[in-house]
């Protein structure tokens, strides 16, 4: 069996017999999370903001979308950890270099 797919039933019992209950997932309430910081709007409906997810500092650079009166983060976007952010920040002047070179 390639392990892909969903558990029996019977897997999830045994996880219950040993008191160890699956964790529940729980949505954002919004993007006013007071961990985050916004650091700059890109655009209208995109943002730079560095934010504590899961236990970690990010880089979130995502789009947002309004619903109900709330900006809400969307799909699209990406979160560098600190090690992909600083090399990312090593390399600026060569991808600066290269974007002047294309355009």
């Amino acid at each position: 069996m390639s392990g892909k797919g969903k558990r029996k039933e019977n897997d999830h019992a045994s996880d219950d017999s040993e008191g160890h209950a699956p964790p529940n997932k729980t949505a954002k309430k919004d993007s006013d999370d007071p961990d985050s910081i916004v650091v700059c709007e890109i655009s209208k409906n995109r943002r730079v903001s560095v934010r504590n997810w899961q236990g970690k500092i990010v880089v979130d650079i995502r789009e947002f979308y309004q619903k109900d009166g709330k900006q809400l983060p969307g799909k699209k976007g990406i979160s560098l950890t600190m090690d992909q952010w600083n090399v990312l920040r090593d390399h600026i002047e060569e991808i600066d270099e290269a974007v002047n070179e294309n355009s």
